[in-house]
């Protein structure tokens, strides 16, 4: 895809946005199952289904995903699916890349060992390998954009509000 086919793809999506503001607010969900007696979560997607379990650091055996590993999974999704986007607009030609995410977590926290430990991520580091012959004022650029419009990255870095019920 070039550049004229990806605006006149999100022209019509950005207009529709500007006049209805309330149309770019779009609810994405999720679905797990708990079945059976082990200690995992069937993630329901298409397709086929994905499951979780505990991080060996916490128990597991490792033959499960661990959610930290799908949440650093779904960083380099949406980073590597921004950045393609933006380098279409900014017509950079991208022959290959890597993009790879690395976080760090002190699992005193969350097995309870430790009440000043939090829980989560200490820190995330995103690293991004190009191959490309743009020049490096149009990388540095690329690589903010996609920064700021990687809604992975900001949702880790901006908190959204976030509540836990029972239905």
């Amino acid at each position: 895809m070039n550049a004229a086919e990806l605006r006149a793809i999100q022209a019509p999506l950005k207009d529709r946005f500007r006049a209805d503001p309330a149309a770019a607010l779009i609810t994405l969900h999720a679905i797990g199952r708990l079945e059976g007696s082990g200690i995992t979560c069937t993630i329901e997607r298409s397709p086929g289904e994905a499951v979780a379990g505990l991080h060996p650091a916490t128990g597991g055996t490792g033959a499960e995903l661990c959610s930290g590993d799908m949440l650093l999974e779904a960083l380099v999704a949406c980073a590597g699916v921004t950045l393609r986007s933006v380098a279409t607009v900014m017509e950079i030609p991208i022959r290959s890349g890597r993009l790879l995410a690395e976080g760090d977590i002190d699992f005193r926290g969350t097995l309870g060992v430790s009440r000043e430990t939090p829980v989560g991520f200490l820190a995330i580091r995103l690293r991004i390998e190009l191959d490309t012959d743009a020049p490096q004022e149009a990388l540095d650029r690329l690589l903010k954009l996609t920064e700021r419009y990687c809604v992975v990255s900001q949702s880790l870095k901006v908190a959204p509000a976030m509540s836990i019920a029972r239905a």
